[in-house]
């Protein structure tokens, strides 16, 4: 369950990844700076576009990371560019590559926690299903509207991405 789930995280992050190339493009396309979005929030006292990213992709890394006991690797979050941006995201990928559905054979039964929890913990299986997988959508939708909001041509289709489907 675990591997397949983080597959659709990948999947996910591939997408984010097509979406900056279409803010991008759709910079060029209106001649302004692409990096404008870098700094956009859909209120103001949400994290910005970058951070939300960030948070994307930290949530997919950290959850991955807590639920084998490997280390993950530290990021700056010091991205100011969408090529910036697009390469964390290609990081956080690769990272996710590293990862064999043998590594989280005690995901379930695994006692996560982090700091701000303030000595709680949960179980792997709750601490997947009622933070990491929530977490991980809201900041990659976050990034979705913003583009939506700015004008970026992704719809329905770009945010699925490919679907596996079968002949009748």
């Amino acid at each position: 369950m675990y591997y397949e789930s983080f597959g659709q995280m990948k999947k996910m992050l591939g997408q984010l990844d097509t979406w900056l190339e279409k803010a991008a493009a759709h910079a060029q396309a209106k001649s302004f700076d692409p990096d404008v979005f870098v700094t956009l929030r859909l209120a103001p006292d949400q994290f910005a576009f970058a951070r939300q990213i960030q948070l994307t992709c930290d949530t997919a890394k950290l959850a991955a990371s807590r639920l084998t006991g490997k280390d993950a690797p530290a990021q700056a979050d010091t991205e100011k560019t969408l090529d910036e941006l697009r390469a964390r995201v290609r990081a956080t990928i690769a990272y996710l590559d590293g990862f064999s559905e043998e590594d989280f054979a005690a995901a379930s039964t695994r006692s996560v926690t982090q700091p701000r929890w303030e000595g709680k913990t949960m179980s792997g299986a709750d601490y997947f299903r009622q933070h990491a997988q929530p977490n991980f959508f809201f900041h990659l939708t976050h990034v979705y509207a913003l583009l939506r909001h700015n004008g970026v041509s992704v719809g329905k289709r770009d945010y699925l991405g490919p679907l596996t489907f079968q002949s009748a």
